[in-house]
């Protein structure tokens, strides 16, 4: 028994050895300067096949990890008349976690269910999606339009782009990002939140310091009827109402980590709040421009497209 206490006890300090203290600012907050990323192969929420367990042993993660490059790799051929989609040489899958979702709560690593409100819209959307995909630029969604992918989209990554840049002054925190170069600017000052009228795609964002750990509660999130998960590359496009809240923190773990957790509490769309963790590492280099709609002609071509299938269809006599 002793000899198991004091292996116990070299083991918590050999851990405590490796956690080494955050560096900090000039004047004195943690320093979370830096440019960083947070593309990971580990999914939102936990695989079916994986239920009732939370984390993989180190074998099982690299089977897995296998498993999923072979699959991603192979590029799939695209159906007739579909110009399909980019192949893995312009993907970032990141590495896979031991953990089975980056869903921490619930604990089964899956969303709550939706409320009746949510689900309605999840219905309206599908049924929307399968007969009228592209009667104008509104019917596609705000990420494929370059417009934002929200919040906590904005601060998701899965497949490329999914860089940041963080700035710091001693009253505010920036936090840029890559992807479609959204950039969210943080006051620390204490300052209320604005009018509740009035809605940001971003939401309206408060940060304060609680020990070494940034706290960042968003409100004034404009309503986005994006409630499917993923589409097309597997984009993250979580919707939310104007009554969600979402909380960050953002903890600096030594030289090269983010321990960052965001709290979705969003009574309209979901039965009850979620939390996800998704580790931010540090990079080398700056971000680059993210000219999503400069010599794009997608838009151009899904539109021509569906009114050329409307043609055939009506010269067919079909719906």
């Amino acid at each position: 028994m002793r000899a198991a206490i004091v292996f116990a006890a070299l083991l918590l300090l050999a851990v405590e050895a490796t956690v080494q203290p955050a560096p900090r600012t000039a004047w004195g907050h943690p320093d979370l300067r830096g440019t960083w990323t947070n593309v990971t192969a580990t999914p939102l929420e936990r695989p079916r096949d994986l239920a009732g367990k939370s984390v993989l042993t180190e074998a099982e993660r690299a089977e897995r990890f296998r498993q999923f490059t072979l699959e991603t790799t192979t590029d799939a051929v695209p159906r007739a008349g579909s110009t399909g989609s980019h192949n893995e040489y312009w993907r970032e899958r990141g590495v896979l976690l031991r953990r089975t979702s980056l869903l921490v709560d619930p604990p089964d690593g899956r969303l709550p269910p939706l409320t009746p409100e949510g689900q309605q819209v999840r219905d309206r959307l599908g049924a929307a999606w399968k007969t009228a995909p592209a009667d104008g630029p509104e019917s596609r969604d705000l990420f494929e339009r370059c417009i934002t992918r929200g919040l906590p989209g904005t601060m998701m990554g899965n497949f490329y782009n999914h860089n940041y840049e963080i700035l710091q002054t001693p009253d505010h925190v920036v936090v840029l990002a890559e992807m479609i170069h959204d950039a969210r600017i943080i006051p620390l000052d204490g300052r209320p939140h604005v009018d509740p009228r009035i809605g940001q795609w971003l939401g309206d964002s408060r940060g304060r310091w609680e020990g070494d750990t940034l706290v960042v509660e968003t409100t004034n999130l404009r309503a986005v009827d994006q409630t499917t998960i993923s589409r097309g590359l597997g984009v993250i496009t979580l919707g939310t109402s104007a009554a969600a809240r979402v909380v960050e923190r953002f903890t600096r773990r030594g030289p090269d980590a983010i321990d960052y957790r965001v709290t979705v509490d969003d009574p309209a769309v979901y039965t009850a709040p979620w939390t996800a963790a998704v580790p931010m590492t540090t990079r080398e280099g700056s971000l680059f421009e993210f000219a999503c709609h400069e010599g794009n002609y997608g838009m151009t071509g899904i539109l021509a497209g569906h009114r050329a299938e409307e043609r055939a269809a009506a010269t067919a006599g079909r719906p």
